[in-house]
């Protein structure tokens, strides 16, 4: 951005008293190749199923969770299944089933090394429901439940399905473990002054640390903490360790300000908050952020003032399932997006603020005043965090508006810590990749880890979790992360950082011509954030490309450096075409903000897609219209495939800022195919003081965007 404008919790040690030891309730699974006596096996293993009676609700995983109140129930018809990957072949020795009312009459418990080939260890034809423990013999890495007649005319419902056995053939890779010493865990029995002066030493360190090395998480354990101010400066992540906000109150402010940039808040990225309910001293909290600065489950007791101290420039931030009791001033912020949250009111507005499924948004004016309000968000699970003594999964969710937490708790699952594998910066990419194999989730503890080979992702419902902006860079052009078309894996918090040698992209969701339909589990990408160049002289064709169909993105940041550390950014330096491209069908998007890429910024070539927000900035160096684009005056931020039939957007803006040559023109800011199921509302275009041109919105329709008074175009709907 330019710089011109704008349950109990578990109880965890702490070294020192300060620096915790996560531990307790952390535990390793061993990696012994002895016998053992009879362990559950199961909970939390990744577990499939034939079908779920309703999308987003019943799923499989809900009967590996260890909870009793939550089930799998399938459609209703015969035959149905039920299994779960123990990760590693395991000696099987009982069965238990907690069968709903509908339940299975005649059924089979089968075990398989490879989930094709299947050996049946147990049949009944007369079974009656209830609770069964079954005994059983048999080795397999899967184990399923296969009903073949039910007891109703309902589905097959499982309360839990536990899988027990000798685990002497366990896992060669260990899950679980401590987070690491820069996961700093704060308790309610530590004094206000401790806690103040820690985070002060951390935020000492990171206030003006933009391209720095340091990376922290600031956890607070349930309970209420008094008389803190707990500033946030970069790549530093503030979160609560219980179930819901309430669990952790803070009598203070946890405060972004942008004192370290003489007031101007447009450089306060990649920093977030999580989890708390905040009490704040003066009535109103303040959250002067722009870009990959996620507000999220948050509980704020009077006002949330997203501007810096003197009304400084600020553009672009996000807010979800989060609720403002009192006004969500958005004052000097350009662009804003809030989702699914619960607000008083809203304060001010200036090119583009949009509300989806919140409760108490102002109502629909685009664009006087510019609010783009949609009453419900279609489809969305909300982000991965930490909670009891693992990661909790909120569950898929349709057509909802407000926050998941407000009538009671977030629905979902718990997946232990021993269940993931927890990466630290020196771990081997081999051995990331050996543990996903394994069945393992995979847990990116605060660092910067260099990815020399892929990091495959392969298995259905995986949760992939970085915290306190875990950077991974790729090394000789290596593509990071990659995913197969495989249903429900979770993607959250994550920053890719392109290396020195080209990548062809940053993150691959699905192989190319993917086509399952995963309307049922969708893959969630959340506050994940790719960077070229600012850093390093990072170099990436694309940053995120995605195959699969029905992904759900909801925040990301794709960002081509305009600025950073010496040699790092410049036209011919930090070169990358495009941001984000969708291949897949039926792909939603939430919040997308991309600048400065090259060529077409987003290019969507999949049908039936729908973006909810975008900010996007052209790239400001092109040093002549030729060396952007011969035979048109440069490149749409967005882009619709020509041969595109349906997809929607709202809430879209697009800016010039070419500072190199201010001569520079670009045709339009949006270009989509003239047809009546491409449609698009609400949109801008705006030149910042005048440094360029942007001659129409969306193709050839709207008015320049121009001049120093920086005043945006606007077209309402296209066509």
């Amino acid at each position: 951005m330019p710089v011109l404008r704008r349950r109990s919790p578990w109880r965890l040690a702490a070294a020192g008293g300060l620096v915790a030891a996560l531990v307790a309730g952390f535990t390793t699974v061993a990696a012994t190749g002895a016998a053992a006596a009879e362990v559950l096996l199961s909970q939390g293993r990744p577990a499939t199923a034939s079908s779920t009676e309703a999308a987003g609700a019943y799923s499989a995983a809900e009967a590996v969770d260890g909870n009793t109140g939550t089930r799998w129930s399938s459609a209703f018809s015969d035959p149905q299944w039920l299994q779960v990957d123990l990760g590693s072949s395991q000696q099987i020795t009982r069965v238990e089933l907690n069968w709903e009312t509908a339940a299975a009459k005649a059924f089979q418990i089968q075990v398989s090394d490879n989930a094709t080939s299947w050996t049946t260890v147990y049949s009944t034809t007369t079974a009656t429901g209830g609770n069964q423990s079954l005994t059983v013999s048999g080795t397999g890495r899967y184990v399923r439940m296969y009903g073949t007649q039910r007891t109703t005319g309902y589905g097959y419902s499982l309360w839990e399905f536990k899988v027990f056995g000798e685990s002497g053939g366990g896992p060669t890779i260990p899950g679980g473990g401590n987070l690491g010493a820069n996961v700093i865990v704060f308790d309610p029995s530590m004094s206000s002054a401790t806690i103040q002066s820690r985070a002060d030493q951390i935020f000492a360190q990171q206030e003006s640390a933009q391209f720095g090395t340091g990376r922290y998480v600031l956890a607070f354990q349930p309970g209420t903490y008094n008389n803190l101010n707990i500033q946030v400066g970069f790549y530093t992540s503030v979160i609560g360790l219980g179930q819901n906000p309430q669990d952790v109150r803070i009598n203070g402010d946890i405060t972004v300000d942008a004192g370290w940039f003489q007031g101007n808040a447009t450089q306060n990225f990649w920093r977030s908050v999580e989890n708390l309910s905040v009490y704040p001293v003066s009535g109103a909290n303040r959250w002067a952020v722009s870009q990959a600065a996620p507000f999220r489950r948050m509980d704020i007791h009077g006002d949330l003032n997203l501007a810096p101290n003197g009304y400084g420039w600020a553009s672009g931030g996000y807010i979800a399932d989060s609720r403002i009791s009192g006004s969500e001033g958005q004052y000097s912020q350009q662009q804003w997006f809030t989702r699914n949250s619960q607000i008083g009111s809203n304060t001010n507005a200036v090119w583009n603020q949009m509300f989806v499924g919140v409760q108490g948004a102002p109502a629909q004016s685009f664009p006087n005043p510019p609010y783009t309000t949609i009453t419900q968000t279609p489809v969305i699970r909300e982000k991965p965090y930490l909670y009891g003594n693992g990661v909790f999964v909120p569950a898929l969710r349709s057509n909802t508006s407000g926050a998941s937490w407000v009538n009671g708790n977030t629905p979902g699952t718990t997946i232990p810590l021993s269940r993931f594998f927890v990466a630290k910066p020196g771990d081997s990419v081999a051995t990331i990749n050996a543990a996903l194999a394994q069945g393992l989730n995979l847990l990116f503890t605060p660092g910067i880890y260099q990815i020399n080979q892929t990091i495959n992702v392969t298995r259905a419902d995986t949760v992939v979790l970085g915290l306190g902006y875990a950077t991974l860079i790729p090394v000789g052009g290596v593509t990071p992360m990659q995913v197969a078309d495989v249903d429900g894996v979770k993607i959250a918090g994550i920053l890719f950082d392109a290396g020195t040698t080209n990548s062809a992209n940053l993150l691959v969701l699905g192989p190319a011509g993917s086509n399952a339909n995963h309307a049922a589990n969708p893959t969630t990408v959340q506050d994940v954030f790719f960077r070229i160049g600012g850093y390093i002289a990072g170099r990436a064709t694309n940053s995120l490309l995605v195959n699969s169909n029905n992904v759900i993105i909801d925040h990301i940041w794709a960002w081509r450096a305009d600025h950073g550390n010496a040699g790092t950014y410049g036209w011919t330096i930090n070169t990358a075409d495009s941001g984000l491209i969708v291949n897949g069908q039926n792909v939603t998007a939430y919040g997308l903000f991309v600048e400065h890429y090259q060529k077409y910024e987003v290019v969507w070539n999949g049908n039936g897609g729908r973006t909810y927000f975008l900010q996007n900035e052209k790239p400001y160096d092109p040093p002549t219209q030729a060396a952007w684009r011969t035979g048109a005056n440069g490149y749409a931020a967005y882009k619709v495939a020509d041969s595109v039939t349906s997809h929607e957007a709202w809430g879209m803006g697009s800016y010039c800022y070419f500072n190199v040559n201010p001569s520079i023109h670009a045709d339009r800011g949006f270009e989509v195919p003239v047809t009546a199921g491409v449609k698009l509302h609400n949109l801008l275009t705006v030149s910042l003081g005048g440094n360029g041109v942007i001659d129409h919105v969306v193709n050839n329709t709207g008015g320049p965007a121009q001049g120093t008074a920086t005043v945006p175009s606007y077209v309402v709907n296209f066509p």
